[in-house]
């Protein structure tokens, strides 16, 4: 599956949107598309499935190594981006949305992962205010790509906010030999997605009007896009094809997976790595379902803290709180951990009991608590590593924990924040709550499922 990737001449630039755009131009062009996302996100790549119809896959160097990288990548082009399935016989294609600016991020910038996958690099930059201007911030990136000794490859630009006429034709003719002009995005107040902590809103909750993004792709030029697009190399290593759907489960085991607004970040891989050795049960907690008959539990992130009255009404989780002292192997993640814990008590002030599996009292803040890459090691065997080893994700999070003076850590936080004093992982019974977000590619998942 050939590929390209969007990055951004810095935060803020309208990378998702340009990504949009250029996901429904080359649908319209025939193209079956198969979105990804650089670097840890759970929102933006809830926007590219909602206009690309298939899971955005999650790009991450420090995550998932070089060559877990590519099998992920790989594993989104085997898995619902058939372009036979879109009625044509043109080629998959990805585009990657890049992370902040191109070369920003000290554990997976989104050069990183361009020059991991050997892809072309098309550069969105905001042209609202300058027009050969646009090109020399363009050269810049290219060059700088040698001053620094890295292979990446600036192929071409994405005029953001630019006005047609004199506007496009000032920046695509000061363009240089080598950065193709690729089309612009109009202004347009209707491309704006609505934010919160945390980012922006989900795809589901604040949809972009079809008709502004439909013009908005009009203006890009879907074939050149298509031409600068490039093969990554091959992955070796762990089978790059997803499970079959219908495979059944090889073990049996049944997982509750909490999939709602409450719990909505979660990777298109983890649930493919849960399919590979057992059946996966979906449940949404706010919705009043019950917890279904299982083996395990996995409570991914999300926004309890916006939902905190259906929780504390919900069946489900007192299900799950008297599972949990039976034994029933419980992994709660970020907004799991959330409601996992004692009480949780909104910005405003408001308290609301949780499931009361793990010695914790949680509080909102207004400002960001952590946001960083992670690597996490094991003090003792525990759901998600045995002792010694290591783990690696992210974490990002408004809220504290304050834990009981004989909480029991699984973690020692080797990078990051973590829970508390330099430790993640609050286990209790056998239901493990941690601040971080991990990938598959990381082995947290195998171990989970092996403890099952």
């Amino acid at each position: 599956m050939r590929g390209l990737v969007l990055g951004g001449t810095a935060s803020g630039v309208g990378k998702t949107v340009a990504t949009l755009s250029a996901i429904r131009a080359l649908d319209a062009a025939g193209y079956a598309v198969q979105p990804a996302k650089a670097g840890p996100d759970f929102i933006d790549p809830s926007h590219h499935e909602r206009i690309a119809g298939t899971p955005s896959r999650t790009l991450d160097v420090w995550m998932q190594g070089e060559e877990g990288l590519r099998r992920n990548y790989y594993r989104g082009g085997s898995d619902g981006c058939d372009p036979s399935s879109r009625g044509t016989s043109s080629p998959a294609l990805c585009v990657v949305e890049g992370v902040m600016g191109l070369y920003d991020g000290d554990g997976s910038s989104t050069a990183r992962v361009a020059e991991a996958l050997d892809l072309p690099v098309v550069l969105v930059v905001d042209a609202s205010a300058g027009m050969e201007s646009v090109a020399a911030t363009s050269l810049g990136f290219r060059e700088y790509a040698a001053h620094a000794g890295r292979d990446i490859d600036v192929a071409g630009v994405i005029a953001q906010r630019a006005h047609g006429g004199r506007h496009e034709r000032g920046i695509r003719d000061a363009l240089p030999e080598g950065i193709a002009y690729l089309g612009r995005i109009p202004p347009n107040p209707d491309l704006a997605i609505p934010d919160r902590h945390l980012g922006l809103h989900m795809g589901e909750e604040s949809p972009l009007p079809g008709e502004a993004l439909d013009s908005a792709a009009d203006h890009l030029d879907a074939e050149a896009l298509a031409d600068l697009a490039r093969e990554p190399p091959r992955p070796i290593g762990r089978d790059s094809r997803p499970p079959e759907r219908d495979s059944g489960s090889p073990t049996g085991k049944r997982v509750a997976v909490a999939d709602d607004a409450a719990f909505a970040f979660h990777y298109p891989a983890a649930l493919e790595r849960l399919r590979e050795r057992a059946e996966v049960e979906t449940f949404a907690p706010t919705r009043g379902d019950a917890l279904p008959e299982c083996d395990a539990v996995y409570l991914p992130g999300g926004y309890p803290e916006l939902h905190a009255p259906a929780l504390a009404d919900s069946d489900a989780l007192d299900d799950l709180a008297d599972r949990a002292a039976e034994g029933l192997p419980v992994l709660g993640e970020c907004g799991g951990l959330m409601a996992l814990a004692e009480t949780l008590t909104t910005a405003d002030g408001d308290t609301h009991g949780m499931a009361g599996v793990l010695p914790a009292d949680v509080r909102m803040h207004d400002r960001y608590q952590a946001l960083d890459h992670v690597e996490l090691r094991a003090r003792d065997d525990t759901l998600t590593a045995r002792a010694g080893e290591t783990r690696r994700g992210h974490e990002f999070h408004y809220s504290s924990a304050e834990v009981a003076d004989d909480a029991r850590f699984a973690f020692e936080v080797v990078r990051g924040d973590g829970i508390a004093d330099g430790m993640d992982g609050l286990t209790e019974h056998r239901t493990l709550g941690t601040y971080a977000h991990v990938h598959p590619e990381s082995g947290a998942f195998d171990s989970f499922l092996e403890a099952i």
